[in-house]
Order: structure tokens, then sequence, then C-alpha cells
């Protein structure tokens, strides 16, 4: 399958670009896919492709020794990985694993220092795309100093949950758990918490949201 023209206009990296100039930036992208489970990066080895994600769900994630598993992000359609690796040129930092099938399309790190040098707008965009990639990690580190759990896990709900717009995978416990750096336990309890509190309820091992004013108030979000 050829890499689509139109999804490349949507993507951050390529903001601002003329039809000419995604043209020929699209020569340097391929396409690659991916079944649910496939490692597409290992942490610690050599960071070679930028990649883009088109359909589908990719986690980015660290393992400690002991294998506790720390989720950073979970990029979803029209979104990117790898990307300060690739552009600092060095390991790679988390590990990225399909969380269904995918499709990415996919940049070689050559290549894209080829089409940073052709193309100066990509290189403020490239700016952009970096300085988010540092909010959320504000964010993050935010979330783990001043939110206590319950309020991590009604966060997260309001985020991931879905509305019913773009692609959303359902989170098990365990991966809720590692994305707000917690036990698999705590996030149950939480989950418990917020049903009693009418906040959300449980169907069958599926989250509903039933009082988003509430879930939010929880989250210390307003």
């Amino acid at each position: 399958m050829a890499v689509q023209v139109e999804f490349l206009k949507s993507i951050p990296y390529f903001s601002g670009l003329s039809d000419s100039d995604i043209d020929s930036v699209s020569k340097y992208i391929f396409e690659k896919k991916a079944e649910r489970g496939e490692i597409l990066n290992f942490e610690g080895e050599p960071a070679d492709v930028l990649y883009f994600v088109v359909a589908g769900a990719v986690k980015v994630f660290k393992t400690s020794a002991d294998g506790k598993e720390q989720i950073f992000d979970i990029i979803r359609p029209g979104e990117s990985f790898n990307d300060v690796a690739v552009l600092s040129g060095s390991l790679n930092l988390v590990s990225a694993e399909a969380m269904s099938a995918v499709i990415l399309n996919a940049i070689k790190k050559n290549d894209m220092e080829v089409v940073l040098r052709e193309h100066p707008q990509m290189a403020l965009n490239v700016i952009q795309v970096l300085s988010r990639r540092v909010q959320e990690l504000v964010s993050l580190v935010e979330d783990f100093s001043f939110r206590r759990v319950t309020g991590r896990v009604a966060k997260m709900l309001l985020e991931y949950a879905g509305d019913g717009v773009g692609e959303r995978p359902r989170l098990t416990q365990q991966e809720m758990a590692g994305m707000i750096g917690t036990a698999r336990e705590m996030v149950g309890r939480s989950l418990k918490n917020l049903e009693a509190e009418g906040a959300i309820r449980m169907e069958r091992n599926r989250v509903v949201i039933t009082d988003q004013k509430a879930l939010r108030e929880m989250a210390g979000i307003t």
C-alpha cells in the first residue's frame, strides 16, 4: 500500500509544507505493518527509524530489572514515536510494542536529516513536536508528585476511556498501573472507589464514565 499524502499533511512534522514539498518528502517514507504484541523498538538499541502511526495503537515503555513496566505514552493515529532518539542520534530510550494490528509510516534517520536540510519549515515543526514532548513529561512528573493514585486513575480515564472520537485502545488494569506508576491492585481499588462515588460504572471489565464532572474533580482538573 502506497504512503497516503493526505495522511502526511495531518502530521505535525509536515505542517505548513506545500503539496510539492509533501510529494518530495513522501519519497523517503515507507509503510510498515505489525501485529498485536510485536516489538517495534527495543530499549538500548540504535535508533534508526522515526515512526508515525496510521492505524492502531503503540505503547512506549521502559522495563525495570525486576520486570516492572512503566508506560510513558500510548501513540495513536497521527502521532509519532522514537522522535528524540532518532533526532539526537542516541540509542532507543524506550521500547515500543503494538497494542493491536498497526499500520505505520516511517522514515530512516539518515533520510530525515536530508529532509530537514531540504525543508527548513520541518526543522521549525520539529521544535514544536519536541516542545510538546517536554510538556508531556512535565505533566507526568506532576502527576506522580502531586496526585494520589485515585486522581491519576481518574485523569487517565478521562483521556483513555474514550468519547467516541478516534481510535482508543481498551486498557487492562495492568496497563493502567504501568501508565500511572502503581500496582495493579491499587488501580482496582481506585476503580471501585470511583464507582462507589458514582463517577464511573464497570461493565464486564469495561469502564463507562457516568459523571464526567465528578471524575474531573477527582482528577483535579478544572
